[in-house]
């Protein structure tokens, strides 16, 4: 496989990864509609930094600590799914102050922040970098399609590619880059049109957020029970 197709195949993971409905989106979107695209992308930014941070980690070796202390999954389901409910709160309060798209940043937006400490706490993308991450940085192959959320049973066997290369991982950020700056764009877009459009993307950010806060809180309470 070329390096242009390797590098392509990175691209397609990286998005497949950052695209589908999920809390970071969530915040993003919130973000998007009620401060405008810079807060939408600053929101993306700080999941993206988290996912540079752990890489990092995986390379030097450190996350395999985690597996090391069972008690630790469980802490990062409760912190994360707390964070959750906690950002969904702020979610509703968006919702209900917003009346129309602003596009200028009504307020001083934390979405960076948001995403950041969220993702710290996420054990499904810890787990992603002990895993498929650490599958990234060695030689072999990879079932790029198999690991998208919620359709890679689908799609597995569909794009696999070799593993180890600086190429695949360069398209994987970049794919994951990409994503933060056309789904804040699309959402700013839409809002432009559409008066009640911030309000009805803030307020199904809370559902989803209060959504996933309440499943890591159960799933933290299956893993210690």
């Amino acid at each position: 496989m070329s390096v242009v197709t390797t590098a392509l195949a990175g691209v397609v993971f990286g998005l497949a990864l950052a695209a589908p409905p999920g809390p970071m989106n969530a915040i993003i979107a919130e973000e998007s509609v009620v401060s405008g695209w810079p807060a939408g992308f600053r929101a993306g930014l700080g999941a993206m930094v988290a996912d540079v941070l752990f890489f990092v980690l995986t390379l030097a070796g450190a996350m395999a600590v985690i597996d090391r202390y069972p008690i630790v999954r469980p802490v990062l389901y409760f912190a994360g799914g707390l964070l959750m409910l906690y950002f969904a709160v702020g979610a509703i309060e968006e919702a209900r102050a917003a009346t129309s798209f602003t596009d200028g940043g009504r307020h001083e937006s934390n979405g960076f922040r948001k995403t950041f400490a969220l993702s710290l706490t996420n054990p499904y993308q810890i787990g992603f970098w002990l895993t498929v991450g650490v599958g990234l940085l060695e030689s072999g192959t990879l079932d790029v399609l198999a690991h998208v959320p919620g359709a890679g049973a689908a799609l597995a066997g569909e794009l696999i590619v070799q593993t180890g290369s600086p190429a695949l991982l360069a398209g994987f950020f970049g794919g994951i880059a990409i994503w933060i700056v056309i789904y804040p764009a699309t959402l700013v877009a839409a809002g432009r049109r559409v008066d009640n459009f911030a309000p009805a993307v803030a307020g199904l950010s809370a559902v989803v957020l209060a959504g996933f806060g309440l499943l890591f809180l159960v799933a933290g309470t299956a893993r210690v029970v």
